[in-house]
């Protein structure tokens, strides 16, 4: 899903839990230049994140390191092999495997969203003829955002709705009809605004010309290739595998009030950001993704193809660019669901890759975390 759902109902700066819950690290050996990020980690217990768990590659060598806990009845630390929900880092499976797609020549990127699913959209000035499947991928469709549907966040975002309906399942069309209830946000091609209707759609396309579960596609074209063994994709398993912490939210509007554990749950309603992994695997995925070890230099290549979202920051297919403070560039994608939030970036040579997870959704600072380990700063 986009950015951390906390954001989508609340603006306001989150509350910090209990300064109990910023214990000490526990780390590998570190690979030297790692103060920094160590320190930007305990930051952001200290800022209310229940726990955190980061791990970094750098060339051969491996650090990692946990802050605060997993577990807030327990007090049971978090693990830097914890598994967890990579919320919207998902997308970045789906466009590879659409790129395959491509490069294998089973569909075009200019292709139309209405050649391969007729009738899905439309109303409300959304045109599936006007849309093609590169502008899903890269956010310029157009097309109106689930998150922001005020039914969607009442049922599934909210304590009321989130508690009656999480174990509910629900269908892509279903989410995409929901969407369509709303008018689209602009003409497509003409601007930029990240919608994770673009890659519900985007999923559906993969399993029209697959015949199977797009999950299916991504295992056997990413996850078995690359030996993630951490990586799945649930459907509608409602628990994390084991080793795991407990995932915390607000469930609210406002960042007051209590944290409720919002652990298990059908990642049906959110279908295309509903993967799990951990950081080796992240770390693995993006690292060889960068160093094109996944997909044919044309589709690298398109997939980099990006377009300015912010001064520093840039959208490709399926693939952000981030330009950090000390002129570095890294590439990746984040990912926010009910109670976890995830980064995996890499340099663009795929040597220096960072993945972390935070699992409580409504505070932390993880860009300051980025630049630590980036940066050193």
């Amino acid at each position: 899903m986009n950015r951390r759902v906390g954001t989508i109902l609340t603006a306001a700066t989150a509350v910090a839990l209990s300064a109990a819950l910023a214990g000490p690290a526990v780390a590998a050996p570190p690979t030297g230049g790692h103060d920094a990020t160590r320190q930007a980690v305990r930051a952001a217990v200290a800022e209310g994140v229940p726990g955190v768990t980061v791990r970094v590659q750098r060339g051969h060598g491996v650090w990692a390191a946990t802050a605060g806990v997993g577990n807030l009845k327990t007090g049971e630390p978090r693990s830097t092999r914890d598994h967890y929900r990579i919320g919207s880092a998902s997308k970045t499976f789906i466009a590879t495997v659409v790129l395959q797609l491509a490069a294998e020549g089973e569909l075009s990127l200019d292709d139309t969203v209405e050649k391969w699913l007729p009738g899905v959209v439309h109303g409300n000035d959304h045109d599936g003829s006007r849309i093609t499947i590169r502008q899903l991928l890269n956010h310029t469709s157009g097309v109106f955002d689930l998150l922001a549907d005020e039914t969607f966040q009442r049922t599934y975002m909210l304590k009321e709705g989130f508690f009656r309906h999480r174990f509910d399942t629900t269908t892509p069309r279903d989410l995409v009809a929901m969407a369509m209830t709303n008018r689209r946000d602009f003409e497509p091609g003409t601007s930029w605004k990240y919608s994770n209707t673009n890659y519900i759609l985007a999923a559906m396309v993969i399993e029209k010309i697959t015949g199977r579960p797009y999950g299916e596609a991504v295992e056997d074209r990413v996850i078995e290739p690359l030996g993630l063994t951490a990586t799945s994709v649930p459907r509608t398993r409602t628990t994390v595998p084991q080793p795991s912490s407990r995932a915390y939210s607000k469930l609210a509007r406002t960042p007051d009030g209590p944290a409720y554990d919002v652990t298990e749950f059908s990642p049906s309603f959110a279908y295309s950001g509903e993967m799990i992994s951990d950081s080796a695997d992240l770390n693995r995925f993006f690292s060889a993704l960068l160093r094109g070890k996944v997909l044919p230099p044309r589709q690298l290549k398109e997939m980099k193809t990006t377009v300015p979202t912010k001064p520093d920051e840039a959208y490709g297919l399926g693939l952000r660019s981030y330009a950090l403070s000390c002129g570095i560039t890294v590439w990746g994608h984040g990912g926010d669901l009910h109670g976890s939030h995830s980064r995996a970036l890499t340099t663009a040579d795929g040597r220096h890759s960072l993945a972390l997870n935070f699992n409580g959704d409504w505070s932390g600072d993880s860009d300051a975390i980025v630049e630590a380990e980036f940066c050193g700063k």
